[in-house]
């Protein structure tokens, strides 16, 4: 399928039931759910070394300050430029794992949803074939993100619901140029955007519910509910091509974008 066709099948998509996509959200996530709160631990594994490495600098720097008064003053500017752009950094390499993963995961809700064989990769698109591209639409979606905040509060609202459909938009089409695949989950977004703001906040509080009623720690079992009716949207609207058991991936060679990504 090409960008057209996507484009096309935005353009004529069928109005979506709020009941059947929590109602499949509800069934998948009893497929998923474990997969869910591994690709959390995986997220908390990368987290916690970048931490340490921002952290305890800081640590060290205030440890020898407390007992020699005074003797860094003339580096606080400095110190504090490069804590900033530390943070900066570690926000966004934050991002492009977060992004990877959870495009990842739609792979594997697909491979659940539709009885597929194969691995569950978690990892596909943080590996050398798509890194590139998932580096560039973190970017973007972290461009886009602060374009927002600077705005106004309520353009934040609106840009999430694209920026929440470009990770599945991007995990069924990674060989669609990332220009493309950008506009593409803003076009869709922006005709599906009451039903997916509502039903992702809906969801949203369901799984802070139950994990809250789970002790809370249940809450990281239960996080993955959240983005599970962006899979339904985007199957709902574009549906999958199955051959021989396998689902295609939407989109061709002669979208791929090699150079920009």
């Amino acid at each position: 399928m090409s960008f057209t066709d996507i484009q096309n099948k935005i353009a004529n998509a069928k109005p979506l039931d709020f009941g059947n996509l929590l109602n499949n959200s509800i069934e998948l996530f009893k497929k998923v759910w474990l997969q869910g709160l591994l690709m959390l631990l995986i997220m908390f594994a990368f987290i916690i070394p970048f931490v340490f490495i921002i952290y305890i600098p800081l640590l060290i720097f205030g440890i020898i300050d407390a007992t020699n008064p005074g003797q860094y003053n003339s580096l606080a500017p400095i110190a504090l430029l490069l804590v900033v752009v530390a943070y900066l950094i570690f926000v966004f390499i934050m991002i492009v794992i977060s992004f990877g993963l959870k495009a990842g995961l739609f792979r594997i809700m697909r491979q659940k949803d539709l009885n597929e064989p194969g691995v569950e990769d978690y990892f596909y698109f943080l590996k050398k074939t798509y890194l590139s591209k998932t580096i560039y639409l973190s970017l973007a979606y972290f461009g886009i993100t602060l374009l927002a905040f600077s705005l106004c509060f309520f353009p934040v609202i609106y840009v999430m619901v694209p920026l929440n459909l470009l990770v599945v938009m991007y995990a069924f089409n990674p060989n669609i140029s990332s220009s493309n695949l950008i506009k593409a989950s803003f076009d869709l977004g922006n005709r599906k955007w009451l039903i997916t703001f509502g039903i992702t906040l809906v969801a949203g509080w369901l799984a802070q519910i139950v994990g809250v009623l789970m002790c809370g720690v249940g809450i990281f079992a239960t996080a993955s509910f959240a983005v599970i009716p962006l899979y339904f949207i985007y199957k709902e609207v574009f549906g999958f091509n199955q051959n021989t058991g396998e689902v295609k991936l939407i989109g061709n060679n002669e979208d791929f974008d090699a150079t920009i990504l």
